[in-house]
Parts: C-alpha cells; sequence; structure tokens
C-alpha cells in the first residue's frame, strides 16, 4: 500500500490535475419539457459534463423528485438511508449527522462526504469539528434529483473526495409554466408550507423560484418551538444556440434542537421522543472571557445553518468539438451549535442524596424521590462563521465519434472563524425537559455519587485555505462495446491557522499560528463493456486523498489520508428491471480519531472489502426499490495495539432497504400510490476497541398518495410505525457510560397540495 508523506511547513508546491469527459452536449430547449435528462448523472464526469447512468464505469444511486416525496427525510443526511455503501447517523436532527463511506473510518462528522449543488461543492473541505456538508442544505420541492457517487472518479473530479459526494439538481424552468404548493401538518404539531413555480421570461430565458416556512417543537418535544426554517431558491435559465448558462441563489435560515445521546438505563422515559432540554434550562449564562464577562445564549437554536449560496453553470460548444464549461460558486454564513449535552452517567438521587448529606431539591423546588435519576450535562456553544469560493473551469475536445479529452483547472478558497466554550457543567434532573437542581448542588457531587464532573474547554481559531488542482482525463470508445476512462488530478494547498485556547473560554494567548502547505497526486483508470443494450460491467481502481483541514492542526494531525479503492460493476436495465450492483475493496492509510477528548489521540490504518446492491423491479401497477450494502470493515495498523483485527467503529456490516409500492388507477385521471419501506441495519460497535455493541433493528414506513385530475392531491406519511428504539451511536465522549443515540420515535403527516 502507497504511504503518503506528511505535509511539510513554509514549502510552497505547484499542482497539477487532470479529468475525465464522457458524453456530448445538446442544447436545444424542447418547448415544453425543462432542460434536464432524467437519467444522466453530472456527477463523477469532468466539469459535469453527464452520462447515462448505464453507461457510467462507476457506482452512483440517482433519487428524483417522485422518490423524494416518498421517502420523507427528516433531514438531508437522512436522505442517505437510500444510498448503498453509505452509513448516516440522522438521529442527531436537522443539522450535524454523523456519515460515513465504505467503511472508510470516520466515527464522527462525515471526513468522506462531500455535498454539491448543480455540480459545484458547497464547501471547500467535507467536515470541520461541529460541521459536515448536509447542515449546508435543505431539500424541498426545487430539487429535481440527487446523485450519490461512491469512490470512483470522485479522486479525480470537482474537490477531488475520494469516499461520497451527493450532488443535488435544481429545477429548471421550461416554456410552459407549472409549479406545486402544499401545506404539511403532523402530530408533533409541525406546521410547514413549500411552494415552487417555474416558467418562460422571453424566448430562450427560463426561470424557478421555490422555498418553504417551517415550524415545529420537534418529535422530541423541548417545550417550545425547536424547528424552525425558512428558505428561498431561484434559478435562472438562458439557452443560446451553442450553449446554456444558469444562475441561481438560495437563501436558508433553518436550525432545529440537536438531538444527542441519552441515558438508556433511564425507565422512566420514551427514548424516541424524550428530551433533556426544556424551559428550564434552555437559558444559560455562560462567562466569555478571562475578565469575567457573560453572555446569555438560547440552546433552543440548536445547530443548524444561517447562509446563502449562489452559482452559475456555463456550458457552450465552442465548434470543431471544442465545450467550454465553468461552474462557480461561492458560499457564506453561520453553521453554529448550541447543544445540551450529556456527560457521564446518571445516577441516583439516594446516591446524591448520600454525598450531599440531605435530599435532593431542583431549581423550581421539587424534592426527588428515591428512583429519580441524575446526571450531569453541559451547555455548549460553538459560534462558526463559514465563507467558501470554488470555480471548476474546464475545456473538451471530441475527436471523431469515440474521444473524449478534457484539461481543467478547479480553484477554491474556504474559511472557517470559531469560537467555542464547551462545558459548562450542570447538574440536572434526568427525566423529560427535567430542571436544574438546587443550586448547591454542585457536577462534583454528581462525580462522587458516581456520575460525571464534566469539563470545561473553550477556543477562538480562524482558519483559511487555497486549493489549486489541475486534472485532465480520456474517455475513448476503443471498440463498439468497449470504453477506456483514465484520470489523473495533481493539487496544492496552503492553509494558515490561529489558535487560542483556554479554560472554558478562549484565554487570550495564541497557542498556534502557522502556514501548512502540501501537495498531492490523484488517479483513476476504468473499463467498461458493454454485454448488450441492456447489460454493462466495468472495473476501475483509484488512488485519492484527503488534505487535512484546520482541526487535523490544531491537533496536531497533518497526515494525508491516502484513499486507495478497486471495484468493479454490473449494470442492467429493461423494461422491469434495473440492477446494478458493485463490489470494492479499499484501504486507508493514515486517520486520526478522537476518543474521549478534544485532541487525537489515536492513528489507525483500515481496509474494507463490500457489495452494493441498487435497483428497482416494476409489474404492472406494482413496483418496489431495492438496495443492500454487504461490508466488512477493519482495523489493520494502529497506535492503539489492541484495536488492530477490530472493525471500524460505528459502521454495520449489512444494511438493507426495500421499497413497494402499488398504483390504484381510479379513472379520470385519479389515482392512489401505496407505499412503504423496510430497512434493517446490522450490529456495529460504538468504539474502535469493539467493547461498546450497538444492536441490530430494523425500521418500517407507510405512506399514500391520492392525485386527482384537477391537480390536488393528498398525502399520508407514517414513520416508523413499530416506534422501533434502535440506537444508531453510543456515547462518544465517554463510551462506558450507558447513554446512546436513538433513532426518533414514530410520527405521522398530513400533506394536502396543488400541482399546476
Amino acid at each position: 500500500m502507497t504511504k503518503r508523506s506528511k505535509l511539510t511547513k513554509g514549502t510552497s508546491v505547484l499542482a497539477l490535475t487532470f479529468g475525465l469527459s464522457i458524453s456530448g452536449a445538446a442544447f436545444a430547449q424542447d418547448e415544453s419539457e425543462p432542460f434536464v435528462q432524467e437519467r444522466v448523472v453530472v456527477i463523477g464526469t469532468a466539469g459535469g459534463k453527464g452520462v447515462n447512468r448505464l453507461d457510467a464505469s462507476f457506482a452512483v444511486t440517482t433519487i428524483d423528485d417522485s422518490m423524494l416525496e416518498k421517502i420523507q427525510p427528516k433531514s438531508t443526511a437522512d436522505l442517505l438511508k437510500s444510498v448503498p455503501g453509505i452509513w448516516a447517523e440522522s438521529s442527531g436532527g436537522v443539522a450535524g449527522a454523523n456519515i460515513d463511506v465504505r467503511g472508510l473510518p470516520g466515527g464522527g462528522d462525515a471526513p468522506f462526504a462531500s455535498f454539491s449543488l448543480n455540480g459545484s461543492p458547497l464547501f471547500g473541505t467535507n467536515t470541520l469539528s461541529f460541521f459536515e456538508g448536509s447542515t449546508l442544505f435543505r431539500i424541498d420541492e426545487t430539487v429535481a434529483s440527487v446523485e450519490a457517487l461512491r469512490g470512483g472518479p470522485n479522486a479525480v473530479f470537482a474537490k477531488g473526495e475520494p469516499g461520497a459526494t451527493i450532488n443535488f439538481r435544481l429545477k429548471e424552468g421550461s416554456s410552459e409554466t407549472s409549479g406545486r404548493a402544499k401545506y404539511t401538518i403532523s402530530d408533533y404539531d409541525l406546521q410547514r408550507f413549500d411552494a415552487v413555480v417555474s416558467g418562460e421570461i422571453a424566448e430562450d430565458l427560463y426561470y424557478m423560484v421555490g422555498g418553504y416556512v417551517s415550524r415545529s417543537p420537534g418529535i422530541r418535544d423541548a417545550q417550545f418551538t425547536s424547528e424552525e426554517g425558512q428558505q428561498i431558491t431561484a434559478q435562472i435559465t438562458k439557452v443560446f444556440e451553442n450553449g446554456k448558462v444558469n444562475v441561481y441563489t438560495r437563501i436558508t435560515d433553518d436550525h432545529g434542537q440537536w438531538y444527542l445521546p441519552i441515558n438508556l438505563a433511564n425507565p422512566n422515559i420514551d427514548i424516541g421522543t424524550f428530551s433533556q432540554l426544556g424551559n428550564a434550562t434552555r437559558l444559560r449564562e455562560i462567562t466569555t472571557n478571562t475578565a469575567g464577562d457573560t453572555e446569555i445564549f438560547d440552546f433552543g437554536n440548536g445547530r443548524g445553518w444561517d447562509g446563502q449560496v449562489t452559482g452559475a453553470n456555463i456550458e457552450f460548444d465552442l465548434g470543431n468539438g471544442f465545450t467550454f464549461r465553468d461552474n462557480v460558486n461561492y458560499l457564506s454564513g453561520d453553521a453554529d451549535t448550541f447543544g445540551f449535552v450529556p456527560s457521564g452517567s446518571a445516577v441516583t438521587a439516594t446516591a446524591l442524596a448520600g454525598v450531599i448529606g440531605g435530599p435532593v431539591t431542583t431549581a423550581g423546588g421539587v424534592t426527588l424521590g428515591a428512583g429519580d435519576l441524575v446526571q450531569t450535562y453541559g451547555h455548549w456553544v460553538v459560534l462558526k462563521e463559514l465563507e467558501s469560493f470554488s470555480n471548476d473551469l474546464s475545456l473538451s475536445k471530441t475527436f471523431g465519434q469515440d474521444h473524449d479529452v478534457t484539461v481543467g483547472v478547479y480553484t477554491s478558497s474556504f474559511s472557517s472563524d470559531d469560537w467555542w466554550s464547551l462545558g459548562n457543567p450542570v447538574p440536572v434532573h434526568n427525566t423529560t425537559n427535567g430542571d436544574f437542581l438546587d443550586s448547591a448542588i454542585t457536577p462534583a457531587d454528581i462525580a462522587a455519587a458516581g456520575g460525571d464532573a464534566g469539563f470545561m474547554f473553550g477556543l477562538a481559531s480562524s482558519g483559511d485555505a487555497q486549493v489549486i488542482a489541475f486534472y485532465a482525463a480520456d474517455s475513448w470508445q476503443a471498440t463498439e462495446r468497449l470504453r477506456i476512462d483514465v484520470g489523473v488530478r495533481q493539487e496544492d494547498i496552503e492553509i494558515d491557522y490561529v489558535l487560542d485556547t483556554g479554560p472554558g473560554f478562549p484565554d487570550g494567548v495564541r497557542d498556534l499560528a502557522t502556514t501548512v502547505k502540501g501537495d498531492e497526486f490523484a488517479y483513476t483508470a476504468a473499463l467498461n463493456y458493454d454485454v448488450s443494450d441492456d447489460l454493462g460491467v466495468f472495473v476501475r481502481y483509484s488512488d485519492g486523498f484527503k488534505f487535512p483541514s484546520f482541526d487535523n492542526i490544531r491537533e496536531g494531525q497533518t497526515q494525508v489520508n491516502a484513499v486507495e479503492q478497486l471495484e468493479g460493476g454490473l449494470k442492467y436495465s429493461n423494461d422491469w428491471l434495473s440492477a446494478y450492483g458493485t463490489v470494492y475493496y479499499n484501504t486507508n492509510d493514515s486517520f486520526s480519531s478522537n476518543v474521549g477528548s478534544v485532541i487525537a489521540n489515536s492513528t489507525f490504518e483500515t481496509e474494507a472489502i463490500g457489495l452494493e446492491l441498487d435497483g428497482s423491479v416494476t409489474f404492472g401497477n406494482f413496483s418496489t426499490g431495492f438496495g443492500a450494502t454487504f461490508q466488512n470493515a477493519e482495523i489493520t495498523a494502529s497506535t492503539t495495539l489492541s484495536d488492530v483485527g477490530n472493525m471500524v467503529l460505528r459502521q454495520p456490516e449489512v444494511q438493507l432497504r426495500v421499497t413497494p409500492e402499488y398504483v390504484f388507477d381510479f379513472g379520470n385521471g385519479a389515482e392512489a400510490t401505496l407505499y412503504g419501506a423496510a430497512s434493517y441495519v446490522g450490529d456495529r460497535y460504538g468504539d474502535n476497541g469493539n467493547t461498546v455493541d450497538l444492536p441490530s433493528f430494523e425500521k418500517i414506513d407507510l405512506g399514500v398518495i391520492v392525485n386527482m385530475d384537477s391537480g390536488l392531491f393528498f398525502q399520508l406519511h407514517a414513520d416508523n410505525i413499530t416506534d422501533s428504539d434502535g440506537i444508531t451511536e453510543g456515547d462518544p465522549r465517554n463510551p462506558t457510560a450507558p447513554n446512546g443515540r436513538p433513532i426518533l420515535g414514530s410520527s405521522v403527516k398530513f400533506t394536502v397540495g396543488f400541482d399546476f
């Protein structure tokens, strides 16, 4: 396995990269249809040129807007439950998920998953502490389709993500005005209004605009409106005789309560709906500096995104086989975190009474009984200001009918300005929306009774990064049935980082100010063979990398992760069956892990082998989609020797999902679609030591959509109808504590809407 050297400080190295071009461009706009080719994916192609999924020499899953309507994801990350090869722990709320890919190590945030809009990366790196890319995107009626590419050419194109890239494509207008408006309510007091409309402004000039407003106390009711969001998106499309220009902008202000691991040993709570946060603990005054200044923070704000993204997609046929493409994207805003975080185990009020020598009372004057539990919680504040600008410019040349060559340059600059105050421990009554304990009771008393005293840590930091990468590729139809795809990338990065830490807040002392520079080379090669018009196979090898970012530098981890992947796939599609299967093997040569603190103290290597299945079967009015992942991922080397040979933390060996549906035709244009989803998640371990067992679980959803000829429609969607208590993670801050984060309990939503 190839080893990568560490980044060098103070050394500037030029970078150079290469890509791949697959299919030709067409610019004529149909008079009644949007400029969208339903079976074409743009992710994984040089400059977003596009390729038919059946012709792709890589593993990609596509989800259109009608499928989104039935999946009903509770967050952007929750959508990834429908993508083989990806494990998404979306139980934390509307933002801040943990996402793992193909056995590559993670265990927190999303170190190998990137998110794009119209082919442009939303942010320059995929993960920072208290941030992962799905936080920046909200799914609504303006989304036309989703593409999820694992492995393959990811290592070469756009930001060079070796794991998975999830790309959202916006709807575009056409000469025909159309739209949708809908209103949704639920059994947990959700109110949400969505709308989208598109049409023609002038000849060859089209628009799309849409968005939503949403309010809810959440399934985990915190006694107040803990989920609030609104978003508006607009896109203008201009079609020319030899090209097309898209310009889009999206403004989002959406946040929700951060759901955290809870005390699973408490028999007096419903773990599907429990929230420790409530009116009594929502507001907290926190010391912000060594001068003793304080500020009151509202922890009802949870996690979310308040910002905007603006971009453009430009494509022109220059003649003589040349095509110019440019994808540009700018993002700015705040991705803050306000969390009420458990610290250690809960203890009985009786045990605590033995420590303090008297009864245990709450701040509200309630005396706790012998069976009541108490626990240390902490109010965590993370203020994170993000900015990112990227540009992907490419030039393709088609030689004859069977040879495409592309060269391009990708540039990116991104920054994160942070202020943290972590810990701030306080004793609470461990019950739904429980109160603070009497102010005379301290976290140290909880610790003396067998719990945990918590900790204090704070920082202020500022990180800036600049990336330049050159890429080139060749896609050659060597014979009528055999195509050869190759691509290479050379990337250069420079990171400037300044850090100030302190015991609970920054102390005004500069701990670190450094510039880190480095360069890396990536490549990929594939053979794609069409056995018949319906059946194709491919084999691909890729060698990619992942540069460290700001938090890695803070932790002293400057290794570059080298990710090598070998994969082979089978693709079949006819009138009744669509089936895609991919076998993969990958290795990762250096990954730092946070274990119980904010400082990394373990580095390890991994390998994984797996099988992804994805497809659908249709018989008349009945159809069913299916997806499966079978995987063995293990640690092959580690600075913690006892971890070698263990399973990579948190990722299941088996994931299964089946989504049947049946359409009832009532005549006169009216129909009803009965649909469902059944999923199974296998056993996992919550730590690399494989000491914290996370058992398997199942989840079942059901729904029905009724469409009338008038355009009126109704939808009833029931999520987790068996009220499954599946646990997605243990306590990452204290693996021995009996805490865990379960999936959300059962809920029902009802929607009424109108299509025109």
